[in-house]
């Protein structure tokens, strides 16, 4: 089958990775993928798929929106009658192009899916105000033009379809990992950092991610010399922490962690991995480490509370973290064989219900469905 992927490849955030793991995953079933994501030029990173790019001209990109050229419409239009997909996948952006990309596969007698990430809230799809609450607005009544739209669990289905999204348009394929990639293994990672006991956060240091309750909570539990808190990744909210909350705490800051081999021998080596979100979609960082087999702490924001419910994690609420997470921490440093239990669960979890290969199947009986519906509409309007 022949795929145009119109996705992100930077700045780094989990649109990123969501194209990287999939497009990966579809190489490697022997499809043929073209890669569509705004750049300059063509650039090559590590660990990413190896496949024709085209390049799509832009103003500015961050990991919350991007803005295109005017020319970048003509572009990528050439460029897809060029490539004659099969089908045509799109990562969504949260650019104009996303609002375009209907009408442009339509002319060309082209079928189209739609992967819609924006996070939300909690159960009750209480949208936090501001960014996301915007998205959603905006996307609603425009996601009907796609032929499907993808989201990550059920109580987003359900949101879309509250907002008017019909439901027959959606279907619901959620993150999956790679479960022979992130696994229980070996790891130094305790000895490097002189760790009895080894937690771990993973994620964007940004106002939504919510991690400053997470710090406060680990200095005030007074965890210990023998307990060390790692705080992976990178945001704008870092320098403003990191002065406050350092390794005289237990607290190490690792930064971006770049190379795969390095996070997967990190999460090998934690106990506990704590996601204090206040909005998510579905953490593919929270099914890494639970793939990896430790016990996961999240919030219940997104899709997150229902990966951990019924005994696979602790679900914490995002209005009182601090306070949970400080009776929690002790609890979980003094008790070995809670932790262990808890990574058991949350292994069994991921292999019951978030495996990259399970999710690659149902993508490609979408796939299947979408291309066979569209050869029906095509015939009977010739």
């Amino acid at each position: 089958m022949r795929i145009a992927w119109i996705g992100k490849k930077s700045p780094f955030c989990g649109n990123v990775t969501y194209s990287r793991e999939i497009t990966n995953a579809l190489l490697e079933r022997g499809h043929q993928v073209s890669f569509l994501h705004f750049a300059q030029e063509e650039t090559q990173l590590d660990n990413w798929p190896n496949c024709p790019e085209v390049p799509l001209p832009f103003i500015y990109k961050s990991q919350v929106y991007t803005i295109p050229t005017f020319k970048a419409t003509k572009v990528l239009t050439q460029s897809l009658r060029r490539i004659k997909p099969n089908i045509v996948h799109a990562s969504l952006t949260l650019s104009p192009l996303d609002f375009v990309l209907p009408e442009i596969c339509e002319g060309l007698n082209l079928p189209l899916i739609a992967t819609f990430h924006t996070p939300f809230a909690g159960k009750g799809a209480k949208l936090v105000s501001g960014t996301q609450l915007l998205a959603y607005q905006l996307y609603a009544p425009f996601l009907g033009n796609y032929d499907r739209v993808i989201v990550f669990s059920q109580i987003q289905r359900e949101l879309l379809a509250r907002m008017g999204v019909r439901s027959d348009k959606i279907a619901v394929i959620p993150n999956g990992v790679d479960v022979t990639k992130y696994s229980p293994g070996i790891s130094q990672v305790k000895a490097e950092f002189d760790a009895e006991r080894l937690f771990v956060y993973q994620g964007r240091l940004a106002p939504e991610k919510n991690v400053e309750p997470l710090l406060r909570a680990w200095k005030q539990a007074d965890m210990g010399s023998e307990s060390k808190l790692l705080i992976v990744g990178d945001g704008p909210l870092k320098p403003s922490l990191e002065p406050f909350y350092g390794p005289e705490h237990g607290i190490h800051w690792l930064g971006f962690v770049a190379d795969e081999n390095r996070r997967i021998e990190i999460l090998r080596g934690a106990d506990v991995f704590i996601l204090p979100s206040l909005v998510e979609g579905l953490s593919l960082s929270l099914l890494e480490a639970m793939a990896c087999g430790i016990a996961c702490l999240a919030t219940d924001v997104g899709a997150d509370g229902e990966v951990l419910e019924k005994g696979a994690g602790v679900i914490l609420n995002p209005k009182t973290v601090r306070p949970q997470l400080r009776t929690l921490l002790p609890l979980f440093r003094d008790h070995p064989e809670l932790t262990t239990l808890l990574g058991q669960k949350a292994r069994k979890r991921v292999l019951e219900r978030y495996t990259l290969s399970s999710n690659i199947t149902q993508l490609e009986m979408l796939y299947e469905e979408v291309i066979r519906q569209q050869r029906v509409h095509l015939s009977w309007g010739a």
